[in-house]
């Protein structure tokens, strides 16, 4: 596994310690980490701060030229909000850890020409089963159930 999916992993595991759901997010620029994410909207009380979301408020404010020459790596298959946000800020790439316990908008992003590469990741899948069975009643209000 690549260090930068690695990394996102590493953030879901801050997350699931700290409280919250385990996903986790990096984007990358020129090679390196910009921004590192994780869900945070139980520990915050959030209403958005998605793993991708909080790595893209954490990289602070970039020129467009610099979201579209990054890569974006997230634990799980990006929701349409994160999903968006990708859209918005012209973000070419996106690679994803797993979507067997959640498939995203993937099919809208790919319409939309991002280059998606799902990696279906054992440790990625078995964070979000494990969480998933254990807390579904949060899980459900994550994803708007």
């Amino acid at each position: 596994m690549d260090i930068f999916m690695q990394a996102a992993i590493e953030e879901a595991r801050k997350g699931l310690a700290e409280g919250g759901v385990p996903i986790g997010s990096v984007l990358v620029h020129g090679g390196r980490i910009i921004g590192r994410g994780r869900n945070q909207r139980q520990q915050r009380a959030s209403a958005i701060l998605h793993g991708e979301m909080d790595a893209l408020e954490n990289a602070g404010r970039q020129p467009a030229s610099v979201y579209r020459e990054a890569t974006l790596y997230t634990t799980l298959s990006p929701c349409p909000m994160c999903s968006g946000a990708v859209l918005l800020y012209g973000i070419p790439r996106l690679v994803i850890g797993e979507n067997r316990t959640f498939m995203g908008a993937e099919a809208h992003l790919r319409e939309q020409g991002v280059a998606l590469e799902v990696l279906d990741s054992e440790p990625c899948r078995e964070l979000m089963a494990r969480f998933i069975a254990r807390h579904p009643d949060v899980w459900n209000e994550d994803i708007g159930v």
